[in-house]
């Protein structure tokens, strides 16, 4: 199959050869396959072989308490780069880099930065917009895009026309994108957006002013994405140090802090955990792939093209580009902070179900796993090392995200339960919840570790707070770690579970939006 082909593969019906289709439909069934045979293999040998079981959960605890300490070194390490970044001078770095006749200095990068929106209330868009004009950068070097959805109506298109007139003056250029509803092949979301908002900025701005790509750098925001004063210095410092730097995408850490004081508990604990995961794979970064907000060389986002058919539109951004490049692509970890909003909605239950649905959109992921695989097979030019590393790399993550909690907290009891009498009187089954009891005990370093290090994230109790609610909520960020194993396994093993059974199924997700709350 032409490269060109399966860059753009979103599922396996849009295949047209029979036998490559169902050998994609296959790859789409194995995450699921994989986190279904463990749950339901546990369930079953529990009954029939249930001293085989109970030593596999033994093993797994003392597994996951390993991986608990290797992760909790890289959390803090990360924490302090990350301390180290917010609090240098990226601009006076910037302004010692000497580069030969015939490169670009700092001065020749502009940045263009897409807000992806659809039906979000004018402050939400401001107070991101606020967060550039705060920025050290120079403003006459910054493209900003707020893209548009047709489908969200005229009142939304209306509401960006006086927002660029607010704020057009501040900027090199401002440009509104309307991106256009039931364009054949796209799935309305995100994705769609950003590709069409970037190719809006590529014919109307960049090439009629003759703009070099090697100079442009592409940030594709969520709409509540804030950014702090350095920011755009510091991703400019490492684009211009490191070496291809155009063969790169640059991750910043996420915090969701915007709303951090008004979210509630488990909303808390499942952002929170969203960073220190991303923060752990900055430490990795043979692993890391592209998250959320992030940026693009121009050449890269107008030369791969940005994926407008499916959901995780900024993972699938990384994958395009590394399948294109033949494997000579990687993401660069920058310890610098963005931040955005922790879900939160108009009442509790609400709340609950948006997390849950967005966990469910962060978890259908898992639709790279086929994409990355059939890619592999189509693209010989990437080392055979290279491509089972990240097979098992992403396998692992996505299999771990499904049945980790559940093992840990739920059937670590079932060889008890359903071994029969016969087991029930063994020494192993007497000593299995004992054991398992202390493992856990002692995996708890690595939770008071995130506990420590969110209440030091944090940013300062708004001031218009009663006293007795700040004290109440400063108490509740460091209690909040107990509902820990709860929250896994409701946002995090069933909501995964259930992307891999949709992907499993066919069923395939569209685009859920996730809903934008301010109190």
């Amino acid at each position: 199959m032409e490269k060109s082909e399966y860059l753009n593969i979103s599922k396996a019906s849009d295949i047209k050869n029979f036998k490559e289709k169902i050998l994609y439909r296959f790859f789409e069934v194995i995450p699921a396959i994989l986190s279904l045979g463990t749950l339901f293999g546990v369930l079953v040998f529990s009954w029939l072989l249930p001293s085989w079981v109970a030593t596999f959960i033994i093993c797994f605890c003392f597994y996951y308490l390993f991986r608990i300490f290797y992760f909790s070194l890289h959390q803090v390490i990360g924490y302090f780069r990350v301390k180290n970044h917010m609090k240098r001078d990226w601009l006076k770095e910037l302004k010692k880099i000497k580069r030969p006749e015939g490169y670009s200095n700092w001065k020749d990068i502009y940045h263009i930065i897409i807000f992806p929106t659809y039906k979000e209330g004018k402050e939400i868009i401001e107070e991101s917009i606020e967060t550039l004009i705060k920025s050290n950068y120079p403003k006459e070097k910054m493209i900003v895009v707020l893209a548009v959805e047709e489908r969200a109506g005229q009142i939304f298109e209306k509401q960006a026309k006086n927002i660029a007139e607010k704020y057009s003056s501040k900027f090199f250029k401002f440009l509104i994108s309307v991106h256009p509803s039931g364009i054949k092949g796209e799935i309305s979301g995100k994705g769609s957006n950003t590709a069409f908002a970037g190719r809006q900025a590529k014919e109307k701005i960049i090439d009629e002013l003759k703009i070099p790509y090697e100079n442009i750098l592409i940030s594709t925001f969520d709409i509540d994405t804030k950014v702090f004063p350095q920011y755009f210095s510091c991703l400019t410092w490492y684009y211009l140090t490191e070496k291809d730097p155009e063969k790169a995408s640059y991750q910043p850490i996420p915090v969701y802090n915007n709303n951090i004081w008004s979210a509630s508990v488990f909303s808390r604990v499942v952002s929170t955990s969203n960073t220190f995961w991303q923060m752990i794979q900055q430490e990795r970064s043979e692993k890391l792939t592209t998250y959320s907000s992030h940026s693009t060389p121009g050449k890269v986002f107008f030369q791969v093209g940005y994926p407008a058919n499916v959901v995780s539109d900024d993972s699938r951004i990384f994958w395009r580009a590394y399948l294109y490049y033949d494997g000579n692509y990687r993401v660069v970890p920058i310890y610098y902070l963005v931040s955005m909003d922790a879900v939160m909605a108009k009442n509790f239950w609400r709340t609950v179900l948006n997390q849950y649905k967005q966990q469910k959109r962060w978890a259908w992921g898992c639709a790279e796993i086929p994409y990355i695989m059939f890619g592999f097979l189509n693209n010989k030019k990437i080392s055979l090392w290279a491509r089972i590393s990240h097979v098992y790399t992403i396998l692992d993550g996505f299999w771990s995200w499904a049945t980790a909690a559940l093992l840990l907290f739920l059937l670590g009891w079932l060889p008890i339960l359903l071994g029969g009498q016969k087991f029930n009187f063994t020494v192993l089954s007497f000593n299995l919840p004992i054991l398992t009891g202390q493992i856990m005990t002692v995996a708890m370093v690595g939770m008071f570790v995130s506990a420590i290090l969110s209440t030091m994230l944090l940013p300062p109790v708004p001031q218009n707070m009663k006293w007795y609610l700040r004290w109440f909520k400063k108490s509740t960020v460091f209690m909040q770690w107990i509902f820990l194993p709860i929250t896994l396994i409701l946002f995090g093993s069933l909501p995964a579970l259930d992307a891999q059974i949709r992907l499993m199924l066919g069923k395939y997700m569209g685009f859920w939006v996730t809903e934008k709350i301010r109190k």
